[in-house]
């Protein structure tokens, strides 16, 4: 079965072909970036009309690549939620429209399940169950997974997500748009330990997380004195460590607590290398595993999605009947309700 992705969540635009035989066949991604830099974030409007103005280029240049023709597609998966509304709203229509016209079925997919599952694309994949950490922009989640659909939510960030207080404190350092890559360069050159920040919620006795007061303890050290470009670099190596730390602790702490052998890392903050890092090496003192996505899979694209609505396909969890045209998208909605 061949199945077309379809990701327009928010900033990137993101069309897939997967094959259940032969695998993951084409994927192309544009990014939003720089459009959105001169604004210091994602601006809702301009997201949504330059989805409209990738996805057919991207939907052509993926047949291309695959040597597929519109005519082979079986289905079609696009991303239905979490996200900005207008930008859902134009992966959604598209998907619909052109599901109806190949009388295939159209099928709602969960941004997080596609994050989620994307380390299955891997060329030793994981086994179910195992736990899921799922660490990017607008989420910060420790899910147990034993299935696909099957989700149990462990924890989650009572306030910003990990990648959110990475791109807020980095533009309290003046390092522009997106933060969270350039922090992590940044903190390459520093020296942790020299600033002394919170780790907060590391001793709670649960999966929760909480990253504001992290970004305030930033904020109040910014303040307190004319940073040096060495005091910066040594202010995001110590949040990056901080920040880490926490987020390392709380999911290995969910192995330990279920017993399970297996995590998954995915989202945009699992390409953090000093995760990694930490990750890999704690892990491996515990005798866990530690899977990821590749990094070009690692922030939103189509593939996740393609690759995520194939295996519901196989679990039979969707309508495989052809496609009547009509559509939902929910921006806010949760992985467990899938």
């Amino acid at each position: 079965m061949l199945v077309l992705g379809i990701e327009s969540s928010c900033d990137e635009t993101g069309v897939a072909l997967y094959d259940g035989v032969r695998g993951l066949l084409a994927h192309a991604v544009h990014s939003q970036v720089a459009m959105h830099e001169a604004y210091g974030g994602v601006v809702p409007e301009l997201a949504s009309r330059d989805h409209i103005r990738r996805l057919v280029p991207l939907f052509e240049q993926v047949l291309a690549e695959s040597q597929c023709a519109r005519a082979d597609i079986d289905a079609i998966a696009y991303t239905a939620g979490p996200g900005l509304a207008g930008a859902l709203l134009t992966g959604a229509s598209f998907a619909a429209s052109l599901a109806l016209a190949l009388g295939v079925p159209a099928l709602p997919i969960h941004h997080l399940e596609g994050h989620l599952l994307s380390p299955l694309l891997a060329h030793d994949p994981p086994a179910f169950p195992f736990i899921a950490l799922l660490v990017s922009g607008g989420h910060t989640q420790i899910m147990r997974v034993t299935g696909v659909g099957a989700y149990e939510l462990m924890g989650e960030s009572l306030d910003d997500a990990a990648g959110e207080a990475f791109d807020k404190t980095a533009q309290l350092l003046g390092l522009g748009y997106p933060g969270g890559p350039a922090l992590a360069k940044l903190a390459e050159t520093g020296k942790p330990g020299r600033f002394k920040l919170p780790r907060p919620m590391i001793n709670s006795g649960d999966f929760m997380f909480s990253f504001s007061g992290l970004k305030t303890a930033v904020l109040t050290a910014v303040r307190e004195r004319a940073l040096t470009e060495q005091d910066k670099a040594d202010l995001a190596a110590e949040f990056q460590e901080a920040a880490t730390e926490v987020v390392a602790t709380k999911a290995l702490a969910a192995c330990s607590v279920t017993g399970l052998k297996t995590l998954v890392v995915a989202g945009g903050v699992g390409a953090n290398r000093r995760l990694r890092e930490r990750l890999n090496l704690e892990a491996g003192q515990a005798g866990i595993r530690v899977c990821y996505p590749e990094l070009a899979l690692c922030t939103d694209n189509g593939a996740m999605i393609a690759f995520a609505g194939a295996l519901r396909l196989q679990a039979g969890l969707v309508d495989a009947r052809a496609h009547n045209g009509a559509f939902v998208v929910r921006p806010r909605w949760p992985l467990t309700t899938t």
